[in-house]
């Protein structure tokens, strides 16, 4: 099969949520609305190619710079739009077809409810970080809608980038979308809105000489900047869901990142100023959860924590209840564009593909094309597709039992390599010994005696060290048999035991929350910041009772909403002890001392006295 053929075999199925407005497209139709920049440091942008005048060809062209100049693109469109009120963006929007609006979109649960308090703060502060950071305008997504309205008129388009990597012993299938606009932030209450938006799944197959026999071994869909192990996912996974041999594949709303499963994603974004914080209450978590057996907070399916407590919340809304694009749907994929070999404006162009806002979180600039990082350098996933989602210490399935047998003929010359190094050591071990035995209470032998004693004890310690080394290689040898006997029944193993922290969609039982809980998330920081400056204008001479108060109410009120006073009353006392135990061993530190080395002295005596009685 040729690589086209192949691509066309299992090419996805996308399923995106209602009321998503751009799906993927080709660039050529978005590069002729862009015009090309260049940013240098401490320099108003220049213009390098007017709008109307990008091509493909031209975007590969080299534009050399120094260090630190940024190449980007800027959608024309979206800016000359940004500058119309937004009451006349919006008519213009309605008049986008119902084939691509394909109904309205309804928010769900209220994110904030979804997380605890110290998660707020940090949203809160990040809301307000928008305010100084470089953003894209709001009325970007409006005009941004428009020029890929246009677009579509021109040429009614749903096509992917295909590309076929080989690497270790795997083809590995990507599927690269190209969408118009990124409207996470303005349009599903997301983190970031940004020109232009590449995303990716691949497909991971046997690499074979006979492609039309084989079946796919693994898949993993690209979800915002994740990789490694936690992407993938057995082809045979109950959670991929597949029509045929097409993987689906749940588009979330305005992000574009993609899951497995319909739902709603509570996504967090961690930054790296609470980190540390962060990590230095990890283990009074893992106590209060571990020893003191109390909930402390959302887990991973392999019973950790999440590490950072102060991440920003927000829902990525995957539902799958609008447009669905791919094979036996209501819209096909049109012809598939190869990116191998890669084009030239692939490979050659590694600047931006939208608007360069300096935003130094990068989260509303641009991204790069689908070989590059935003700041030039090659994605992982391009140079190495199967490392990028923890692949490349994993065999496909057709190789595992030659590779189970080369590596017991390795362990059995191994292990015959190390009986003999052990018998010529343990011959050597006592010849030694023969020798410190004839030398024993000779005093003129007294330092050749040492030596000898000394040659013995490296010896011995090196001859258990080899064989310790062969009961672990006879033990490996035993586990790779009963390995070879599993898979030749066709037992596969755990297909999830490499999944650390699946990213699963909300339930019923998560979402166990009213409408108050809801109300009282979205304004319980402003609240607190209010109550904070009255206390401080009108009452500093009580500030510190007043502000203990407020967290109690607002603790107590919390719990409330979100029923879990009994745990809040558990929790307070808890610490309440706590905070009593340690008063006490401050206040009577050496008392409790002598009381436990008498105890200690008592409970030795005792079971000492008890032995000797035994003995009698």
């Amino acid at each position: 099969m040729t690589d086209r053929e192949l691509l066309r075999r299992f090419e996805p199925v996308l399923r995106f949520t209602a009321g998503e407005q751009f799906f993927p497209t080709t660039v050529e139709p978005y590069l002729r609305r862009c015009s090309l920049w260049l940013q240098r440091r401490n320099q108003p942008p220049h213009q390098l190619i007017p709008v109307g005048e990008l091509t493909v060809e031209r975007l590969a062209q080299p534009h050399l710079a120094e260090f630190g100049a940024r190449l980007y693109l800027k959608l024309e469109a979206t800016n000359a739009a940004a500058q119309a009120p937004l009451s006349i963006a919006r008519p213009l929007h309605q008049t986008i077809s119902d084939s691509l609006v394909n109904h309205t979109f309804h928010a769900g649960r209220g994110r904030l409810a979804r997380v605890g308090y110290a998660a707020r703060v940090a949203d809160a502060a990040f809301s307000l970080s928008l305010l100084a950071r470089g953003r894209v305008p709001m009325a970007a997504a409006n005009a941004a809608r428009i020029a890929y309205e246009q677009m579509q008129a021109e040429s009614s388009n749903y096509v992917y980038y295909g590309r076929v990597a080989r690497q270790q012993r795997w083809l590995v299938l990507q599927y690269w979308f190209f969408y118009a606009y990124n409207n996470w932030r303005s349009s599903f209450s997301g983190a970031n809105d940004h020109e232009a938006d590449w995303e990716m799944i691949c497909i991971y197959l046997p690499n074979s000489d006979n492609l039309a026999e084989v079946s796919p071994e693994w898949v993993a869909y690209a979800t915002h900047d994740n990789q490694g192990d936690d992407l993938r996912r057995h082809w045979t996974d109950a959670e991929v869901q597949k029509l045929g041999e097409h993987p689906i594949v749940y588009a979330g709303a305005g992000s574009h990142a993609n899951y497995y499963q319909p739902g709603e994603y509570l996504t967090e974004l961690e930054l790296k100023t609470f980190s540390r914080i962060s990590r230095l209450l990890v283990p009074v978590r893992r106590f209060w959860k571990q020893q003191l057996r109390q909930y402390s907070g959302p887990t991973v399916e392999n019973g950790d924590e999440l590490n950072n407590i102060f991440s920003i919340p927000f829902v990525d809304y995957a539902r799958g209840d609008g447009l669905s694009i791919g094979p036996d749907q209501p819209i096909p994929w049109g012809e598939t564009e190869l990116l191998e070999p890669a084009p030239l404006w692939t490979t050659l162009y590694r600047g931006l593909w939208g608007l360069y806002t300096r935003d130094p979180f990068k989260g509303e600039d641009a991204p790069a094309g689908p070989m590059y990082n935003r700041d030039g350098s090659v994605r992982q996933s391009w140079y190495d597709p199967v490392g990028w989602a923890g692949l490349d210490k994993v065999l496909p399935a057709n190789e595992m039992l030659e590779y189970l047998a080369q590596e017991q003929a390795i362990l059995r010359k191994e292990q015959e390599e190390l009986r003999v190094a052990i018998e010529g050591r343990a011959i050597r071990l006592q010849g030694l010994g023969t020798r410190a035995a004839a030398m024993e209470n000779l005093p003129h032998l007294y330092r050749l005696f040492q030596e000898n004693k000394q040659q013995i004890g490296e010896l011995a310690e090196e001859t258990d060290q080899l064989r310790a080394k062969l009961a672990g290689s006879q033990a490996l040898s035993e586990a790779l048999e009963l390995r070879m006997v599993q898979w030749r029944n066709g037992e596969r193993g755990d297909l999830r035991s490499h999944i650390h922290r699946a990213h699963e969609p909300a339930t019923d039982a998560t979402l166990r929350f009213n409408r108050l809980a809801d109300v009282w998330a979205a304004v319980s920081i402003s609240l607190m910041m209010i109550v904070l400056v009255a206390l401080f204008y009108f009452a500093r001479r009580y500030l510190i009772f007043g502000v203990s108060a407020s967290i109690a109410l607002f603790a107590f009120i919390e719990a409330s909403v979100r029923g879990h006073v009994s745990r809040l009353i558990t929790s307070i006392n808890i610490w309440l002890s706590l905070i009593a135990s340690l008063v006490l061993i401050y206040e009577f530190f050496w008392q409790i001392v002598v009381v436990f080395v008498l105890s200690a002295g008592i409970y030795i005596l005792r079971d000492n006295l008890g032995e000797l009685s035994a003995g009698k």
